[in-house]
């Protein structure tokens, strides 16, 4: 089941109803609706794979325990250990194991030898990357004696497995779900509405936009042989709003539907293509997973704490591990490397926390220094793209070569459609730039505008909506 569906349409107003005229005063009732529901959203992709999700909320359940009860720290190194090591083992061998051997095979063929070793024909579950950095940080917070280790399992079962932030996150903490979870929750009008209003613009960007600029993206990445300089561009900049319009239209739609159950999300996007550098822009991109390896691998590899040079290597293995653990292929740790590469001179410099403001503060728009910042921080974001989306990195340093053909660059004929979708994605976020997300407007006052803006918004969505079967982010 996914978000832009007719059975998640019909799926979330039953749950709805059941959640608060049936359950709403039993906390426990509504925690059961809750996790049987997520199963159901969760088995209706691959109902084989809920064991294994299962399977990975018990061990990070038991182990965490465990942990507590132990008398030695020897003992409780020994359950976490088991944690993250088979966790990282279910992660390695259903995401990363064919990706090792073809490497492996490919570096040894170039010394003249031969390795016939075999790959697993296997399925990547939907959302085992998520949920395993859900369990992760759980069992290192306990271990590192932040938290104590929660009792209940539902309770426990529900911060993993909660439908909304299932698939593709946001990647929650337990210390800002686990809470709220266990919390008596009352049913709050305006955070319902304000959740209907997030559904409702993550479905522009994912339908209207996203979709919309796939259609040209996969004709240009499939061929780019066939296409001149301008037509690349078109291409590369089009995808950077399709992985915007598909993941950020996601993390809208899953924060709204979790407040309508009266539970905050953690924030995944805060406009970040109108960023001024690109420190500014990976904090606005996928926060939840730019703060986990912030808190979890970044400052425990002694941060920025012992001299720059430390500062510097720390900030290079996080971006490549950021790279690997978006997919199995070397076009990804490109990607994480050229990033870092982008951002080593603000972190040599000092200029990493320049930009933590709303840009253009209290002005109607950028300043012309701004607005250049801004052209070249989003200019830069779009070559790193293309290694995001090419098959390989051969294909990507091609594309962008052929960016750079200073030859038939004459302007090329094609659909309009995806730019004024952008136009409008752009102006709006522009406008609620200050706001939590797009169609936050309960600044506006008259009910005749603000009906306005939902039926126009839906009648595009109905009519110019290139509806797909899948979310980027369900590969990772």
């Amino acid at each position: 089941m996914i978000f832009n569906s007719f059975a998640y349409l019909f799926f979330l107003p039953v749950v709805f109803v059941l959640y608060w005229f049936f359950t709403r005063k039993n906390i426990k009732l509504q925690n059961i609706l809750l996790l049987l529901s997520s199963y159901l959203f969760y088995a209706t992709w691959n109902w084989k794979f809920l064991f294994l999700l299962i399977f990975s909320t018990l061990l990070d359940y038991f182990t965490g325990l465990k942990m507590a009860k132990s008398r030695t720290h020897q003992n409780k190194r020994f359950w976490f250990w088991l944690s993250i090591l088979v966790n990282l083992g279910f992660l390695g061998i259903f995401k990363y194991y064919n990706f090792f051997i073809t490497s492996f095979s490919e570096a040894l063929g170039r010394f003249g030898l031969e390795a016939h070793l075999s790959t697993l024909q296997i399925i990547l579950p939907v959302g085992i990357s998520f949920y395993t950095f859900h369990g992760l940080s759980y069992v290192i917070d306990i271990y590192k004696n932040r938290i104590e280790p929660e009792k209940n399992f539902l309770d426990y079962a529900v911060f993993v497995c909660f439908f909304p932030l299932l698939v593709a996150g946001p990647i929650e903490r337990a210390t800002h779900l686990l809470p709220q979870i266990k919390s008596k929750r009352t049913f709050n009008y305006s955070k319902a509405v304000d959740g209907l209003r997030q559904i409702l613009w993550g479905l522009f960007m994912k339908i209207v936009v996203a979709d919309n600029c796939a259609i040209v993206v996969n004709e240009v990445f499939k061929d780019q042989s066939h296409y001149n300089a301008p037509s690349l561009i078109i291409g590369a900049v089009l995808f950077a709003f399709q992985i915007y319009g598909d993941f950020s239209g996601y993390s809208n739609i899953a924060l709204g539907s979790a407040k309508l159950f009266g539970i905050d999300l953690l924030k995944n996007f805060a406009f970040p293509y109108f960023s001024r550098d690109i420190a500014e822009f990976w904090r606005r991109w996928h926060i939840s997973l730019s703060s986990w390896f912030k808190d979890y691998l970044y400052i425990p590899l002694g941060g920025s704490k012992d001299g720059k040079w430390m500062q510097i290597r720390n900030t290079l293995i996080i971006f490549v591990v950021s790279g690997f653990w978006h997919g199995a292929n070397w076009t990804f740790i490109i990607w994480g490397f050229l990033n870092a590469l982008y951002i080593m001179p603000l972190v040599i410099f000092n200029l990493n926390r320049k930009n933590t403001n709303t840009v253009a503060e209290g002005r109607l728009l950028p300043n012309l220094k701004e607005f250049c910042q801004i052209i070249f921080t989003f200019a830069i974001t779009v070559i790193a793209w293309v290694f995001f989306r090419s098959r390989t990195v051969a294909d990507a340093f091609d594309y962008v070569g052929r960016i750079f053909t200073f030859n038939n660059y004459a302007w090329p004929q094609t659909d309009s459609k995806p730019f004024i979708f952008i136009a409008v994605l752009v102006i709006v976020e522009w406008f609620r730039r200050n706001k939590d997300h797009g169609l936050q407007i309960d600044d506006i006052k008259n009910v005749v505008v603000r009906w306005s803006i939902y039926a126009v918004l839906i009648l595009i969505i109905l009519i110019f909506g290139a509806n797909s079967d899948s979310f980027i982010y369900f590969q990772f």
